[in-house]
């Protein structure tokens, strides 16, 4: 392990929700819950004022509602999540190249390998700089954790939210570590902290004293030798910069079980689309087509059919996914359903469009495209749907966001990002002033702070001076 914290772990605070937030005067301070808002949606998102109630991500959406009425319940906005965690990951990529996103709100830095710190004075003041880049460029806040490993670090980040920062500097590492209960290591769900608990182990300091025999007596070798070495605060697992994408999928969760086998089909056929270009976005193509299917008793059946070369036609993935759903029994309903393509490549086998046509081997006339479905046609005002949330503009009262929609009417609340909290208006849903808009930034003007040498900084705090040269 190094001797000196220069590993840092970002963590954005209750990002979805801050970002909503952030964006919605009026919910500032308030309870917010971002999720799928359906009977079997479940928060992807409470903010740290849900929190206070129980509300917690990963909750059935219809627990939250009992335990927090009064909150704001919003549909997620990706777009918009991703546009700033492409930000953030900018700021992190400018101090290091060796940068390892989690997720859209979460990454590990190696601040060595950067140049950017190598002891514990300059990882402080490299991690303080950021929280203060990332305030000044989208407006929202994040946890740091510094250690002299990954481990460590993600552990420093949870301890710092919200909104600070946790350096654990070397030689403290076991003495932290002893007294915390054994889900704070990586990899200790409910159902190995029941396990360790029914054998009478409930910290970190009573995994280590267990040694490493009993651990893997109780655990199986490979989870017991990994157990035992976290609880001594060894992990010498590197920081990847570059994660190798290893599929691409999308899914539907159903409020109410599908029961029409024909519905079955037609969704399937839009998840194979949307699944496609979700992979021409990542510019890849793949080999292997997956099908997931929930079905009414939980029951969770996939399916896969491999192709004999990389694909990124729509046609020849909806053709398979139809094949492979034939062979599935959806029989007293599907609560869920899903395509995937495996097998990742950055290219494609153009002759691979036979398949669309069952195998026939027909030629497409030189100069003409292959068939693939037709573009949607626009939504009429009447047709749109008006997710909780998201953003419209109307032609009187500018900007705004839904509050929520029913009964053939929405409700639209009228305010901006740098605005006071706005007034109500409640339209028809096909009112033809009323149109969706794209979000608005966070930050009116944030200052650039990239450049193509690294971080120009922040006038309040000094960048880390660097060591002089032997």
């Amino acid at each position: 392990m190094r001797s000196a914290p220069t590993i840092l772990h970002l963590d954005m605070d209750a990002f979805y929700a801050s970002v909503e937030q952030a964006s919605k005067p009026s919910l500032r301070g308030k309870a917010v819950i971002v999720g799928g808002l359906g009977p079997r949606g479940v928060v992807a998102t409470a903010s740290y004022e849900a929190r206070v109630l129980g509300v917690h991500s990963a909750m059935p959406m219809s627990q939250a509602r009992r335990l927090a009425p009064n909150a704001a319940y919003l549909v997620p906005r990706f777009a918009l999540y991703r546009s700033i965690s492409d930000q953030v990951m900018a700021l992190l990529r400018a101090l290091s190249p060796l940068v390892e996103p989690l997720s859209l709100d979460e990454a590990f830095v190696d601040l060595e390998a950067g140049g950017t710190a190598w002891d514990e004075r300059s990882a402080r003041l490299s991690g303080t700089k950021l929280r203060a880049d990332i305030r000044a460029v989208t407006g929202l806040t994040g946890s740091v954790g510094l250690a002299a490993s990954k481990m460590l670090a993600k552990i420093a980040s949870e301890q710092a939210k919200p909104d600070g920062l946790v350096v654990i500097e070397p030689g403290t590492e076991r003495a932290m570590l002893e007294p915390m209960p054994v889900r704070t290591l990586p990899g200790v769900g409910p159902a190995t902290g029941d396990h360790l608990r029914r054998a009478g182990i409930h910290t970190v300091g009573e995994i280590a004293e267990a040694g490493e025999d009993e651990l893997v007596r109780l655990l199986g070798k490979a989870h017991g030798h990994a157990l035992y070495a976290m609880a001594l605060a060894r992990d010498d697992r590197p920081v990847v910069a570059e994660r190798e994408t290893k599929s691409v999928s999308v899914e539907d969760t159903y409020d109410v079980d599908i029961h029409d086998r024909v519905r079955v089909g037609l969704e399937v056929q839009r998840l194979a689309d949307r699944c496609v270009r979700r992979l021409r976005g990542a510019g890849l193509s793949g080999r292997t087509i997956v099908l997931k299917v929930r079905r009414y008793d939980f029951s969770t059946l996939t399916r896969s059919e491999t192709l004999r070369g990389p694909t990124d036609d729509p046609a020849v993935v909806r053709e398979a996914a139809a094949r492979l759903l034939d062979s599935v029994d959806t029989t007293g309903g599907v609560r869920l359903l899903g395509v995937g393509v495996s097998g990742l490549a950055d290219y494609t086998q153009e002759d691979l469009f036979a398949q669309a046509a069952g195998g026939a081997g027909e030629e497409t006339p030189e100069g003409e495209e292959p068939e693939t479905a037709p573009e949607p046609r626009p939504e009429t005002p009447a047709e749109r749907r008006w997710p909780a949330g998201h953003d419209v503009r109307h032609a009187e009262h500018g900007h705004g966001w839904v509050q929520g929609s029913g009964l053939g009417r929405v409700t639209v609340r009228f305010e901006t990002p740098g605005s006071a909290p706005g007034r109500v208006k409640t339209f028809r849903v096909d009112d033809p002033a009323l149109e969706p808009a794209d979000p608005l930034p966070l930050v009116d003007d944030p200052p650039d702070l990239l450049e193509t040498t690294g971080t120009r900084g922040t006038p309040d705090v000094p960048s880390p001076p660097r060591p002089l040269e032997a």
